[in-house]
Parts: structure tokens; sequence; C-alpha cells
């Protein structure tokens, strides 16, 4: 049975947790301005649902082409979960907030096709959550979109509030990531059960 809570807290943490997009959306605004910020996450949109839809293909095919596949990408899921996991409650040592150059709707777009974080998030999500539940191609690209759009109002909420949620992260990190750590535990025990 698809479980709606795990998979809206996986995407939820996804969306919302710093990554390089995210953290350039929050630099964005001092650095180039709130419209020119809004144009840079609508093309990490663009650029994100692209990617679903190829992480989707990808997903379909490997279940389609070899139906035996579907208990080691859980597991592969489930060890992308647990590393995330790991790098949440693991302060990371290197400077993520660096940016440099003009951040417009197509550069936006650009670098949301070699973000590591969203090409595994979305070959995790179609594999692990969606796949095992959903034939209907129809019904997998609306949940690309939804993924896509709650990804967009975690990069617009990164640039609206970004001076804010800086504040925040750094005064009160542990406690966050110590709740983010237990909701993708969570999705990975839901991954099984």
């Amino acid at each position: 049975m698809f479980s709606w809570i795990s998979f809206f807290s996986y995407v939820f943490i996804m969306s919302y947790t710093p990554g390089p997009i995210n953290i350039m959306s929050m630099n964005n605004v001092k650095n180039i301005g709130l419209r020119n910020s809004i144009l840079f996450n609508f093309g990490n949109y663009a650029g994100h649902f692209i990617v679903m839809l190829i992480c989707l293909a990808f997903s379909k095919f490997l279940y389609t082409a070899i139906p035996q596949i579907q208990l080691p990408m859980k597991i592969l899921g489930a060890a992308y979960l647990a590393y995330l996991i790991i790098k949440t409650i693991v302060p990371s040592k290197k400077n993520e907030t660096k940016t440099n150059g003009n951040r417009n709707f197509f550069v936006g777009m650009l670098l949301q096709l070699v973000n590591i974080k969203i090409i595994l998030f979305g070959i995790t999500a179609m594999s692990s959550y969606l796949l095992p539940h959903y034939k209907s191609v129809l019904i997998l690209i609306l949940f690309a979109v939804l993924m896509s759009s709650i990804q967009l109002t975690g990069n617009i909420c990164w640039t609206l509030f970004g001076s804010f949620l800086n504040k925040l992260f750094n005064n009160h990190r542990l406690v966050l990531n110590i709740i983010m750590a237990i909701m993708l535990l969570y999705c990975i025990i839901k991954l099984f059960i």
C-alpha cells in the first residue's frame, strides 16, 4: 500500500533542506534581486521537472526490463537515505554558499540537470515509492509535476526568507538536523513495510 506520509516526508525533506540550489536561492536575493531570483527558481522548476521525467523513464525501463530489480532498487534507495541521514547529522566542513555568475531562468534550469541531489532524489522517489504502486504513465507524470512543484516552493521559501532561514539554521542546526534525520529514518522503514 502506498504510504503518502512517507512519500511526502521524503519529498519535503529533499525540497526544503539545504542543498546547492536552495543555498543559491537564498543568496540570490542579496546578489541579483528578487525578480531575477524568482526567474532562477522557475528555471530550477523546469530543470527539476525534466530530471524527474528522465528518472521516471530510467526507473520504469529498469522495472519493465528487469522485474527482479525492484528489491535491489529499494535497497539502493534505502542506502541513499541512510547516507542522507549521516550527511544531515554530521556537519559539513565545506562552504556551500559560494555563488558566481548570472542566475536567470536558463542557468537555473541547466543547474538542475547536473544537480546530483535531484537526480538521486528522482531515482529514489520513482523506484522506491511510486513504481511499486503506480503503473499509469499519466499518474507518474503527475507525481513528477507534484514533486517539482514542492521543490519550487522550497526554492521560493529559501529565496524569500533567505536571511531568516540562514539565521534559523545557524542557531538551531543540531535540533533541525536531528528532526530531519528521524524523518529520513522513518522513510527507510516505510520502504520495506
